[in-house]
């Protein structure tokens, strides 16, 4: 039991980076509708992982944080701040978009791989709250993985070829 202990605190701190991460992007991308809403949205998605996590991780008897950066809302000051690439050139942000989505889809891919490793652990532990969490938030992370992608996707030429 010690080790799913372990892969709970993983997936945990996996989905806490995950969650600020996509409120890094929507905060640095604000010009860009589509990221920023999608992004928040996505966000959230983690940010319910983060609580679910810490729910049940208490009744394994793993203490986590039920929220990420201490709030249950948006990290300290995101609105507020501007990118300093927001004025300027126009193809240092799709750069920037470019890298921030490469970093947005490993890490999610990292996440993704950890909510398997807890249904597996779970399922051979025979812990069915555990499986059943991970049944439920897994295909939130696989969205978050597809929508990264598809995203890099359609940027890619646009932002490496384009002027």
């Amino acid at each position: 039991m010690k080790k799913i202990k372990l892969v709970i605190r993983d997936l945990h701190h996996a989905e806490r980076r995950l969650a600020r991460q996509l409120w890094r992007l929507a905060d640095r991308h604000q010009a860009d509708h589509e990221i920023y809403h999608v992004a928040r949205d996505l966000a959230r998605w983690s940010q319910r992982h983060v609580g679910e996590l810490a729910r049940v991780g208490s009744r394994h008897g793993v203490r986590l944080a039920a929220d990420v950066d201490g709030e249950a809302g948006l990290p300290a000051g995101a609105s507020r701040r501007r990118a300093p690439w927001m004025v300027g050139r126009r193809s240092a942000p799709a750069m920037l978009l470019l890298a921030d989505l490469r970093r947005l889809y490993r890490d999610a891919s990292t996440v993704s791989l950890d909510w398997e490793l807890l249904a597996q652990a779970a399922q051979a532990a025979r812990q069915p709250d555990l499986l059943a969490l991970a049944t439920s938030c897994h295909p939130d992370t696989l969205r978050q993985v597809r929508w990264a992608n598809a995203k890099l996707k359609e940027l890619a030429s646009q932002a490496l070829v384009g002027r």
